[in-house]
């Protein structure tokens, strides 16, 4: 059987099974796409945007969810304080409750799921479903091209910077000159990525030009997305730009101690060199023809 044939199957036995064919989703009378709105809200009070990305919906569909919830008397939508411009979401004290139910109702129907397996069986079956989800994910979060001074960008480099500061032996300070380099990582000479999955940065890097060669600068990966080879397809993407830029050459470069990315640029294809920069962190120093 192919890999997409069992992948379809999967799907459809799994909606099956967990009642998304039905109207009424564990009976509460509203189908599965209002009850997963209800629960993000729920979850965390929030933009209608930054709903919008979390779930992935287009707006026309979001705004038919939340007038159905909002006629339940289960939301209020108003003005963000914050911003005006916004409309925030959250949910009611009925829609509390509802939410509460929510909760017990789909704890249920997990245990009715698992109730049958042994011990052992639900162990393979949460590892199975753990390794699934987080290679459902990385195969479908977008990689898009962003402002390097942008909210999204910035969340992501500053967990970058944490990472570094907790695994270098001597800690990590950043360059107070690195904000010069934001020009370089933007059109017509440079690009930054990231990849958001859940309203939350969880990859990103950038390519600019250096002394005649693409360099791929600032690569990261969230820590609990790593092995989902989200950093190898980062890096074919990032190459993809440079390509684009005009360039047949990249460099990056990388310290002693980020021996996971040592592992992906020797997979990737890319030769060890001379150091070419007088970045003080960098001890490894690679080279890639495009």
């Amino acid at each position: 059987m192919s890999d997409t044939a069992v992948l379809r199957r999967f799907n459809r036995s799994y909606t099956q099974r967990i009642g998304a064919l039905e109207d009424s989703f564990l009976g509460t009378g509203r189908p599965l796409g209002e009850n997963r709105l209800l629960f993000e809200i729920g979850a965390s009070p929030a933009t209608t945007q930054e709903l919008r990305e979390r779930l992935g919906l287009d707006s026309g569909y979001l705004s038919r969810l939340l007038r159905a919830l909002e006629a339940d008397g289960l939301v209020e939508v108003s003005p963000d304080p914050a911003d005006r411009r916004r409309r925030l979401v959250r949910l009611t004290s009925a829609g509390a409750k509802t939410w509460e139910e929510l909760e017990r109702l789909s704890e249920q129907r997990a245990l009715r799921l698992l109730e049958p397996l042994t011990a052992r069986q639900r162990v393979r079956l949460t590892e199975a479903l753990g390794v699934a989800d987080l290679l459902v994910r990385a195969a479908t979060v977008s990689l898009e091209t962003v402002d390097p001074t942008s909210a999204y960008a910035r969340e992501a480099m500053d967990r970058y910077y944490a990472e570094l500061d907790e695994r270098f032996p001597h800690g990590f300070v950043p360059d107070p000159h690195t904000d010069d380099d934001d020009a370089s990582l933007r059109a017509p000479v440079g690009a930054f990525v990231v990849a958001v999955s859940d309203g939350r940065p969880v990859a990103g890097g950038g390519v600019r030009d250096y002394g005649h060669a693409a360099e791929i600068k600032r690569m990261w990966v969230d820590g609990g997305w790593r092995g989902a080879g989200l950093g190898s397809r980062l890096l074919r993407h990032l190459e993809s730009l440079a390509r684009g830029l005009g360039h047949t050459t990249v460099r990056l470069d990388t310290n002693e101690t980020l021996l996971d990315a040592i592992a992906m640029y020797d997979r990737a294809g890319y030769d060890r060199v001379d150091r070419y920069n007088d970045n003080p962190y960098a001890t490894h120093f690679f080279q890639k023809q495009l």
